[in-house]
């Protein structure tokens, strides 16, 4: 049996599963904790993906490995290969106001043109010039530039710094995928290439691609010494392409082909085989409504990200920063465990008695209200239950991702299925109040790790050179029940607005 191995490096957690090759059956994984925080020192993302793969069972019968991560986090690294300070990861804030001004300088048809989005805070670009102007010495040590998933890539093949790898600090084998360099705002999903231009916008330094590392061969070494001016940027690589094979060092052994890797909604998308015609929305820490497309996207509002997507198309996208935690926070309050929560949402009645929540709890991405607050309207004694509560909570969060999904459509995307994953994908009130706000079939596929699934895949097509065609199961499927209510009592409580933090 020839096993391969995929990696959902999460804002949570780290997981690993091991597939099988050639029919995708799960042989063994495991899972390690993250540490809280919108930033993280990127060390513990590696110690991480050591213990998860222990919990698996270890590499010693792996043919390939992937990573896929979470998306826009900010990886600076000196010319020795350290880390310059803490990763800034993609629900980190602060750089709301570089995301302005990087927009007001461009404009932001000029910014969807050229990278497929136009710059919230969540996007790398904008930490770029958030660290420019906050942390001016940090920013002129940067050497390179990396994502999450990039940073694992590297380590996994033996790079880093001196003292702690096999094959040292060469910035020059740092390599991406399209899904990932499409969420920095420095890369075209239209021309397939980074705008080096808007780099330099951003952080202040010009910034040039790998050149392959010592992989490249004389060459390779030879254009790395007449171009050293620049700020490193990951090579990109194509779905099927290797980053590499490993040396051994740690738990990991020597020869395991390692793949390109990708962006985490990407991997999903991947994981769950979607093709044009299905929209997928995820529920987990941030909420994302995405559909594969064989065209580009460009929305000029910046409602709609018009990302890459890990198998050679497009995956516009739309995210909120707030998601299954909603359901949580209000399960704490009313003091509930799940299958309570589910129960009490369920016996309100559509519309939750007129109750609505707007749940920007930490903010929001879209629409993009980075200093937002939560707001619960339509309180009445009579509406005021645990029952109401439990249920607009439901309501809100999906009616967010509603809007999102119909964004996506409007850009005229076809949907023809949406794909409802995620832990709270399979809360029960969830699935009967998804059915009241989406016009199209919803499929709620078996509980699976579809974001470490997609990376399974890819490492496996980066060995074989055919994607994978592994069968994904379904938990459980609805038509549409639409209750047009629900939608307007939602829009009309935006409307009322909701106080800055």
């Amino acid at each position: 049996m020839s096993l391969v191995a995929g990696v959902d490096s999460s804002t949570q957690s780290c997981k690993v599963v091991i597939r099988d090759t050639v029919t995708g059956e799960l042989v063994r994984q495991g899972t390690a904790r993250h540490p809280e925080g919108t930033e993280v020192p990127p060390d513990a993302w590696w110690d991480a993906l050591v213990e998860a793969i222990a919990a698996a069972g270890g590499l010693d019968d792996v043919a390939a490995i992937s990573v896929a991560g979470q998306q826009h986090g900010m990886v600076v690294l000196d010319s020795d290969g350290a880390v310059v300070r803490d990763a800034l990861l993609w629900n980190d804030t602060r750089s709301a106001g570089a995301a302005r001004e990087l927009t007001a300088e461009l404009g932001a048809e000029q910014w969807a043109r050229r990278t497929g989005s136009v710059p919230v805070a969540s996007f790398t670009a904008t930490k770029l010039r958030w660290l420019r102007d906050a942390e001016p010495e940090a920013a002129a040590r940067v050497a390179a530039v990396a994502l999450p998933h990039d940073w694992l890539t590297w380590r996994l093949l033996g790079h880093g710094p001196a003292a702690s790898s096999p094959l040292g600090p060469d910035l020059e084998a740092l390599v991406t995928d399209r899904s990932d360099a499409s969420g920095t705002s420095y890369w075209s999903p239209g021309d397939d290439t980074y705008d080096l231009e808007l780099f330099e916008r951003a952080l202040g330094k010009a910034g040039r691609v790998a050149t392959g590392g010592t992989d490249a061969g004389a060459a390779g070494a030879d254009a790395a010494a007449a171009d050293n001016d620049g700020v490193v940027l990951p090579r990109v690589l194509g779905p099927s392409e290797a980053a590499g094979t490993t040396v051994a060092h740690g738990p990991v052994p020597e020869g395991v082909l390692v793949g390109a890797g990708a962006g985490d909604n990407a991997g999903a998308a991947l994981g769950l085989d979607a093709g044009v015609g299905d929209l997928v929305i995820s529920i987990g820490t941030s909420g994302t409504a995405f559909a594969v497309t064989d065209a580009p996207v460009h929305d000029g509002s910046g409602t709609v990200a018009g990302f890459a997507d890990a198998a050679g198309g497009f995956l516009p996208l739309v995210a909120t920063l707030n998601a299954a935690r909603v359901l949580s926070s209000i399960g704490t309050l009313l003091g509930v465990d799940h299958d309570e929560f589910a129960r009490l949402a369920l016996a309100a009645e559509p519309g939750s008695g007129g109750v609505s929540l707007v749940p920007y709890f930490e903010g929001e991405r879209t629409p993009d209200l980075p200093d937002a607050t939560a707001t619960l309207s339509g309180l009445t004694l009579a509406s005021t239950t645990r029952e109401n509560l439990a249920r607009a909570a439901v309501e809100g969060m999906l009616s967010a991702l509603a809007d999102g999904a119909a964004a996506v459509r409007d850009q005229g995307v076809e949907v023809r299925r949406v794909l409802l994953i995620g832990g709270a994908a399979l809360n029960p009130a969830v699935q009967a109040v998804a059915a009241q706000v989406l016009d199209v079939p919803v499929t709620v596929p078996a509980p699976g790790e579809y974001v470490a699934d997609g990376a399974a895949r890819q490492a496996a097509w980066a060995l074989s050179g055919t994607r994978p065609g592994w069968a994904v199961s379904t938990r459980a499927s609805s038509e549409p029940d639409l209750v047009p209510a629900i939608g307007e009592r939602y829009r009309a409580a935006q409307a009322l607005g909701s106080l800055p933090r």
